[in-house]
């Protein structure tokens, strides 16, 4: 699915969301200021996609934020037609996989909206700025692995722009203008 999303260098959109684990209200940038980086994923509890690749997402995150990279998941898919979906699913979700960056809930959609985001998974990995701002590198991909593809999830394109951006390299990993995967669920 295309994504009319932010430009390249676009600072990252603020927000304030719920994390249906904890109750804690996280705000992007704010809550991740000392971060060199931030990965805001576009995730949820049903999509294929998704749960093919959960657990590599899981192991490329606590990797990644023992490096210094902070990194959130939003799920802004509508609980009226994908109830599964959903806050209390959420939670239960965010500990079998235990989740070490927050899950949260986009109960608006306009987190969504203000990322351009269209589909889950979705990924966009910021650089901290010159001005203290996170500022976009890479949108796209986890990496070319699909359900029942018999492709390795190996991580690659994220694992490549991240990597850039920690040794102070530009991100020269092929943006793709889309992702594969569900389409958002919007509110009827």
């Amino acid at each position: 699915m295309a994504s009319n999303t932010l430009s390249m260098g676009s600072v990252a959109p603020p927000f304030k969301l719920p994390e249906p684990l904890t109750g804690k209200i996280w705000s992007v940038p704010q809550d991740f200021e000392g971060a060199a980086s931030l990965l805001v994923m576009f995730l949820c509890n049903h999509c294929p996609y998704v749960v093919h690749l959960k657990a590599d997402i899981v192991k490329l995150t606590n990797e990644y934020l023992e490096k210094g990279v902070a990194a959130v998941a939003v799920s802004s898919n509508s609980v009226k037609t994908y109830p599964e979906d959903g806050p209390e699913y959420m939670a239960e979700d965010a500990k079998q996989y235990g989740y070490k960056f927050p899950y949260l809930y986009d109960e608006t959609q306009d987190v969504a909206k203000a990322y351009g985001a269209v589909c889950t998974p979705e990924f966009f990995v910021f650089k901290k700025g010159s001005s203290g701002l996170f500022e976009l590198e890479y949108h796209g991909r986890f990496d070319d692995s699909r359900p029942r593809s018999n492709t390795p999830i190996t991580g690659r394109d994220i694992r490549a722009a991240l990597d850039a951006i920690l040794s102070g390299k530009p991100v020269t990993t092929y943006q793709y203008n889309s992702s594969v995967g569900c389409g958002i669920k919007w509110h009827p």
